[in-house]
């Protein structure tokens, strides 16, 4: 846990865990608009071996379009993010932003809200898992 994410370790697979995430966040209204595989960059650009590790961009379109519509350049804090990584000792993590703290930082009561929102769905399925 940190003061700007949460996370839950799950008793998955790394790759059932990513599949498992992204059903759930289905359920509250996510897609996934990106995926990024952390692990196979950093091989392919540097050569350098690490656990896997995945970043996916969660994005729920009718929050996102209430949050552009209060702050056109609130995309610089979006989508939200979720991480999936292997610890050292084998366990799986799922680690979600945090959004009320980082809607929160832009200071305007119509965005703590949606944050508020946002936060609730996303420990939903963080509860889910």
């Amino acid at each position: 846990m940190s003061n700007y994410g949460f996370n839950v370790k799950v008793d998955y697979s790394f790759d059932d865990a990513v599949d498992r995430v992204t059903e759930e966040l289905q359920k509250e209204g996510f897609g996934i608009l990106t995926e990024i595989d952390v692990k196979a960059t950093l091989k392919k650009k540097l050569d350098i071996d690490k656990r896997p590790y995945k970043i996916l961009g969660a994005c729920n379109p009718v929050l996102a379009n209430q949050a552009i519509d209060a702050e056109p350049d609130i995309g610089l804090l979006l989508p939200c993010n979720v991480v999936v990584r292997e610890d050292e000792d084998g366990s799986i993590i799922v680690g979600f932003m945090d959004p009320e703290v980082v809607l929160g930082m832009v200071q305007r009561d119509e965005l703590k809200e949606l944050g508020a929102e946002v936060r609730a769905r996303l420990k939903r399925v963080s509860e889910a898992l």
